[in-house]
C-alpha cells in the first residue's frame, strides 16, 4: 500500500546553523542529456558560466557539503574541489541510481537533491525541506511549484537506502513508485516558481540567460 503524501507550506527559516551541518548538496549531473542533444548539461554554459558553478555557488551558500554525481567529464567535475561520485548502476539509469550512490557515500543524515539543468535554487531551500519533514513526521521531502511535484529537488535520508537499493534491485527506476513507499511531504514552493525554469532546448537556454541578465 502507498503510503500517503502530506503536504506542507515553506516553514520559516529558524535553523539554519543546523540544518547547514545535517544536510549534504547534491547536484545531479549524471544524465544523458538527450532531449539536449547528449550534451552534459552541468557543463552548459549560460553567459559564459557552466550550470554547475551556479549551483554550486547557491548550495554552497546554505550547506557546508556539497557534492556531484556525475557520470562523464569527472575530471572537470573535479576541479571545482568537491567530490564527485559516480551512479554505481551502469547505463544512466535515471535519477534513483544516483540517489543511491550518493547515500551510500555522505557522512550527513540527509542530502538535499537539485538537478543540474536550473541556475537558480531558493536561498533558503534546505532550511524549509528540513523544516517541513520535521514538522510534518515525514521520512522525505519533496519540492512542488504550486502546480506540479518537481520530484528531483528533494530531501532525502540515508535512513531509506536500503529501501532504495531494494526497489532497484528490484528492476523499479520509477522516481514516483519509491516516493509513494515512503511518508512524503510535499513542500511548497510556489512562492519561487523561477527556481524550476531548466534547459532542455536551446530556447529554454536562451530564456535562462536573459533572466540570469
Amino acid at each position: 500500500m502507498s503510503a500517503p503524501n502530506t503536504h506542507a507550506a515553506a516553514a520559516p527559516a529558524d535553523n539554519t546553523a543546523s540544518v547547514s551541518a545535517l544536510v549534504t548538496g547534491v547536484i545531479l549531473a549524471g544524465g544523458m542529456g538527450r532531449r539536449l542533444g547528449g550534451q552534459d548539461k552541468g557543463l552548459v554554459p549560460l553567459n559564459g558560466q557552466p550550470l554547475v558553478e551556479y549551483l554550486l555557488a547557491a548550495l554552497q551558500a546554505q550547506l557546508d557539503k556539497v557534492l556531484i554525481n556525475a557520470n562523464r567529464n569527472q575530471a572537470i567535475y573535479q576541479r571545482y574541489g568537491v567530490p564527485v561520485v559516480r551512479d554505481e548502476l551502469s547505463d544512466y539509469q535515471g535519477p534513483l541510481a544516483g540517489f543511491a550512490s550518493v547515500l551510500a557515500r555522505v557522512d550527513t543524515p540527509w542530502i538535499l537533491t537539485v538537478p543540474c539543468d536550473g541556475p537558480r535554487i531558493a536561498p533558503d531551500m534546505a532550511v524549509r525541506m528540513l523544516n517541513a519533514v520535521q514538522q510534518a513526521t515525514a521520512e522525505l521531502a519533496v519540492a512542488h511549484d504550486g502546480t506540479r511535484l518537481q520530484p528531483v529537488h528533494a530531501l532525502l535520508p540515508v535512513a531509506l537506502l536500503p529501501s532504495l537499493q531494494a526497489f532497484l534491485m528490484g528492476g523499479e527506476r520509477k522516481i514516483d513508485r519509491w516516493y509513494a513507499q515512503h511518508r512524503c511531504v510535499t513542500v511548497d514552493f510556489s512562492d519561487v516558481p523561477e527556481i524550476f525554469h531548466n534547459m532542455n532546448t536551446p530556447q529554454q537556454q536562451q530564456a535562462l540567460e536573459q533572466g540570469l541578465r
